[in-house]
């Protein structure tokens, strides 16, 4: 049973500013801890209307945190999540995907036993009762995919068959597919070789040329960051310490100022 994604919060209060023009997500303010931890301290992010944020950070920064609480895994302690101008609580990941945002996480949640349409279809089967309508699903998912740019021979071979880059293709296709606009790409090149890595940053190249989907991806590959972003946050120490367009930074900056915290940190324990 699809979760009810519950009342929508009221009108923000007097003087709150108005979100800009074309912006589809703003978190503010953002806080979580987990006990003794404190992951997320003043976190305030915004994405326009097909743009691709890359979010970078140490590990143990608080990326995939931050990412959690905008898909609703995680609720946060405290702060105010503003979906396409309207602020949300959201309640659970039922009820993100209703709003229109959807993660790909490095795991994938595909299942290799299944074929390749079955996963596209996956928990939103088409049923001509009472059985599965595979033709249909399997006749979409050819058309889905061959519109995407994304090179799968059959669809009806199973996934575990399939490369790294191919999964991750599938599981941004299902998510595009499934009318996803917020897209959450967490770590979606990680242990990927060059010409896996080259497929997936060809994929969100067509997504941010149609402008349909608003895309945060998390990478650690700064290079690759910069290949297809628009813009690039940097978190560190629970907040967001560094915001600029990728024509106003570059590798070797982004690289200084990690290794700058890293020797920072090591300086503390000594």
């Amino acid at each position: 049973m699809t979760e009810s994604p519950g009342p929508a919060a009221g009108p923000p209060p007097a003087g709150t500013p108005e979100p800009p023009p074309g912006e589809v997500l703003r978190v503010e303010h953002i806080g979580k801890r987990f006990g003794a931890v404190e992951a997320l301290r003043d976190v305030t992010v915004h994405l326009d209307r097909g743009e691709v944020l890359g979010l970078i950070g140490d590990n143990g920064a608080g990326k995939s945190t931050l990412i959690k609480i905008i898909c609703g895994y995680h609720q946060p302690d405290r702060g105010r999540i503003i979906v396409h101008g309207e602020e949300v609580a959201l309640k659970s990941v039922a009820h993100a995907r209703s709003l229109g945002i959807d993660t790909v996480y490095q795991d994938l949640a595909l299942i290799n036993e299944l074929t390749v349409y079955h996963n596209m279809f996956l928990n939103r089967e088409i049923v001509r009762w009472p059985l599965l309508n595979n033709r249909v699903m399997r006749k979409r998912a050819r058309r889905y995919l061959d519109d995407m740019g994304v090179q799968i021979q059959d669809v009806g071979s199973e996934v575990a068959k399939l490369s790294g880059g191919q999964r991750q293709a599938i599981a941004v296709a299902r998510s595009v597919y499934s009318d996803a606009r917020i897209l959450l790409l967490d770590e979606p090149l990680a242990a990927m070789g060059a010409k896996e890595g080259a497929l997936i940053l060809d994929l969100i190249r067509d997504l941010k040329e149609r402008g349909e989907v608003s895309i945060v991806i998390i990478a650690h590959n700064y290079a690759q960051v910069l290949e297809v972003c628009d813009r690039v946050n940097l978190l560190q120490h629970g907040s967001i310490t560094y915001d600029k367009r990728r024509d106003e930074t570059s590798v070797a900056e982004l690289t200084d100022l990690v290794v700058a915290e890293y020797r920072a940190a090591r300086g503390t324990r000594e």
